[in-house]
């Protein structure tokens, strides 16, 4: 079976990942003419998104039946919870994992760009669990956009006028629609995203992950006649660029000490193994903890591999250096040679990731990018860019030292309490929902900081799908009422009960609902799916606490307070949006239910929001599959921090631990929702007293924490002033130096036409009008009489005789 997989995955996924790349390709050469106004075109992007996710789900399908969940993970955990009970110290617990092999995962090049010494730049792939489960997430949700889309763009399909942009002339801008552009931008951003799921080596990472980039780039800026939706576009492709600085930095880490670009192991031609960055940095000889690889430790300690050489130049007999190099570089790897060098790499690989998952301190992109359409707001806020930094967080895992952990932790734990401190003040309700993502990416990242690689990936699936549904919600609710202002919003539950239940759903899975352990329904409660990945979140977080008490603590605070701040924010939403009297009878009466295209995936997604996160036994468990690819030996301590210890992550999965952190959750998020239901559902108590009584913090939230101006004041200004100097300087000095040789070149010209015109040419001219002259003296002599020149021969050739006799009788 092991044999069928390695052909057919490849395969399966491969198309799965080409046909948006073929959709974007005809709909650039012929989308126009794809009947009228383009319509056929967003037939053709969602028909080749929704085979896309066939095929995935067959490739799903086929790893689960050749990986069987029930078997291969059913009785682990409690077994390897016993072993891990068993050390004294949290310090030992990562040999609780020593019996564990390293993830099963299929890897190949489909074809080699070039190769340069031991250095193979290839197209390849690197497929394992995760990458089939991000597979058929990524399709599923990226088929109900496109579908979605299809309705929610139908104005593209016709000349329409913009009211937001205003002419020099006072009139509103009026252009042509461009709804296969739409499509065209949709295909190539999901094909940009499955092949950064579908990557086998850093080098076509770093391709897509650029790739990625510019498609949101293009599409935050759909609207490119809108200065806001322009600026917006640009402030995310900045933003990214400085994150990104950081991760080639940690790439070329890696490459330059480990030689190679491939995660995996691959069989050469001559039947050699080459080694890939992850077994390098996760020796299965050491039981998979964590290794400073021999690269790293010989690029800490080049001088002494020089002076050996230095010292053996002489001998004939090479083989003695390199084993006088070897026995030092073991004393050196016992000293903890280059273990700098492998936290610079993976802090600057999660560098990338800050800048695509909008972390703090390069968070301030992604509310803006809500200028996009909402389909796009969808797609970039749940399966694609901002998931993308999170997944390859999770990918490079295996390299994250306990001190690179802790920095994602940290930067997590802040972005997601600031982030969902900003959201329950805003009232576009699009930048909610954008601060709502912020924050959850914020979980995510905290959870993989503090040792909960399945938690936090688990919450990525579990986020994208209640993500992707509560901005199409969003952008059905803005679809009948045409405005963004929640204010101007409520009892639209009457007008739009389709979107108004389905976004309750959406509501209560991301706030995490659900029935604890305490009530006694199943062993881990009860709840929709985001209560299944809160709770595991929180547990690893209460798990990290116990062994990290300073540390722990405050980490474990940041989670359990941002759940009860997201139930507030997001009832909060729903309330003013869909309870209560219409504030604005305008907008009221106006309303209406999508139609039935907008609706029907917003009743898809709403079902996988509820029971994506369930587990049933032998059939289905998104953690169970995300630990087929988990890479042993995660648990340790750190070097440069030896105090620093992470716990197993299966020491979470004990049931006092899920109890205290299913009670927190529970609490937390009840708290929450109890607080907006006083405020905003049954209207006990008036908002608009408790902004007027604390009117310094709402006008520090409602400033978003100034971000913006000290970014302003820090890099934006400084830029101006900046570019204004360079520009000054171009026009005074360059420009003024390269006018000034131009106005002396014109000088010198004019001297030398004066030159030419009356030295040169005034002699040549002399000359010639000299010899005009001439000849017009010797035009006399020619008469034309025919006697006269018979005469002058006659007399010239007796003078001519005469005087040859007289010259010979001389």
């Amino acid at each position: 079976m092991h044999t069928t997989l390695e052909s057919s995955l490849p395969l399966l996924l491969g198309m799965a990942w080409l046909l948006p790349l073929l959709s974007f390709t005809l709909i650039v050469l012929f989308g126009q003419r794809m009947g009228k106004h383009g319509v056929g075109a967003s037939y053709l992007a969602t028909f080749s998104i929704v085979v896309g996710f066939l095929f995935s789900a067959i490739s799903l399908g086929l790893w689960l039946y050749a990986n069987p969940l029930s078997a291969a993970h059913a009785a682990e955990p409690e077994a390897q919870i016993d072993v891990a009970r068993e050390h004294k110290t949290p310090a030992e617990e990562h040999h609780a994992a020593s019996d564990l092999k390293a993830p099963d995962y299929y890897t190949g090049d489909l074809y080699t760009l070039g190769q340069f010494g031991s250095l193979k730049i290839s197209i390849s792939y690197y497929i394992d669990a995760l990458t089939v489960g991000m597979f058929a997430m990524v399709t599923l949700i990226a088929s109900c956009i496109h579908f979605y889309a299809i309705g929610y763009m139908h104005d593209e399909l016709h000349d329409l006028t913009d009211h937001e942009v205003t002419l020099a002339d006072g009139r509103h801008l009026h252009r042509p629609g461009r709804f296969h552009r739409f499509f065209q931008y949709l295909s190539l951003f999901c094909f940009s995203m499955l092949g950064l799921v579908y990557a086998g080596n850093i080098f076509m990472v770093f391709i897509f992950w650029e790739l990625v980039g510019i498609c949101s780039y293009f599409l935050i800026g759909f609207y490119i006649e809108r200065k806001s939706a322009c600026n917006a576009a640009n402030k995310a492709f900045i933003v990214n660029r400085v994150g990104d600085f950081g991760m080639i930095v940690g790439l070329m880490a890696l490459w330059g000490a480990l030689g190679t670009f491939a995660f995996g192991d691959a069989k050469q031609a001559d039947g050699t193994v080459a080694r890939g960055i992850f077994s390098q940095v996760r020796d299965a000889g050491q039981e998979h903890a964590l290794i400073v690889p021999d690269g790293m430790v010989r690029a800490s300690a080049w001088k002494m591999v020089q002076e050996v050489a230095v010292d053996h130049r002489d001998h004939a007999d090479p083989a003695a250096a390199e084993s006088e190099i070897e026995s030092r570089l073991s004393d050196y790897r016992d000293q903890h040679y280059g273990y700098w060098l492998l936290v610079v790499a993976g802090v600057g690989i999660f560098c990338g990731c800050v800048g695509k998952s909008a972390q703090f301190p390069l968070h301030v992109w992604l509310p803006d990018a809500m200028e996009g359409p909402t389909p796009v707001s969808a797609l970039v806020h749940s399966a694609t860019m901002v998931a993308a930094g999170v997944y390859l967080t999770g990918r490079f895992y295996p390299v994250f030292t306990p001190e690179a952990r802790l920095v994602i932790a940290y930067t997590g734990g802040i972005t997601l309490f600031l982030a969902a401190t900003i959201a329950i003040t805003a009232t576009d309700i699009k930048r909610v929902l954008a601060y709502s993502t912020v924050s959850q990416l914020g979980y995510m990242m905290l959870a993989l900081g503090v040792g909960g690689w399945v938690a936090g990936l688990f919450h990525l699936i579990t986020h994208a799908f209640f993500k992707s549904l509560l901005f199409l919600c969003s952008g059905s609710v803005i679809h009948a009422c045409h405005t963004n202002e929640m204010p101007k919003m409520g009892g639209l539950l009457k007008k739009m009960p389709w979107t108004g239940y389905t976004m309750l759903a959406g509501c209560l899975a991301i706030i995490g609902a659900g029935l604890p352990p305490i009530f006694g329904f199943w062993p881990f409660g009860f709840g929709l799916s985001g209560f299944y990945s809160k709770d595991s979140i929180i547990a690893q977080a209460y798990s990290f606490w116990m062994a990290n008490p300073t540390h722990g603590m405050i980490l474990f605070a940041a989670a359990a307070g941002g759940a009860s701040i997201t139930a507030f924010y997001m009832f909060r939403l729903w309330f003013m949006t869909f309870i209560g009297q219409p504030r604005d009878h305008h907008v009221y009466e106006h309303a209406h239910e999508s139609p039935r295209i907008m609706y029907l995936p917003l009743v898809v997604l709403a079902s996988f929001a509820v029971i994506i996160g369930w587990t049933f036994p032998g059939v289905w468990s998104v953690t169970d599959l995300l630990e087929q690819a988990r890479w042993p030996g995660e648990a340790g301590a750190g070097v440069l921090m030896p105090s620093l210890i992470y716990p197993n992550e299966l020491l979470s999965h004990q049931h006092h631990v899920h109890l205290i952190a299913g009670l927190t959750a529970f609490s937390t998020a009840l708290g929450g929702f109890l607080l907006a239901t006083v405020f905003y559902g049954v209207r006990w108590l008036n908002p608009a007293e408790v902004r007027q009584q604390f009117a310094p913090v709402y006008t520090f939230l409602i400033n978003k924490w100034y971000f913006d101006e000290l970014y302003d004041v820090l890099f934006v200004t400084p830029t101006h002033f900046v570019a204004m100097i360079i520009a000054w300087f171009d026009r005074q000095i360059i420009d003024g130096f390269i006018n000034n040789l131009a106005r002396w070149t014109y000088r010198v010209a004019t001297f030398d036409d004066l030159i030419d015109r009356y030295l040169v040419d005034g002699l040549v001219n002399l000359t010639a009008a000299w010899t005009w002259s001439l000849g017009n003296s010797l035009r006399g002599l020619q008469t034309g009489l025919l006697r006269q020149y018979i005469m002058l021969i006659v007399i010239g050739t007796v003078a001519l005789t005469i005087i040859v006799n007289f010259a010979s009788a001389g």
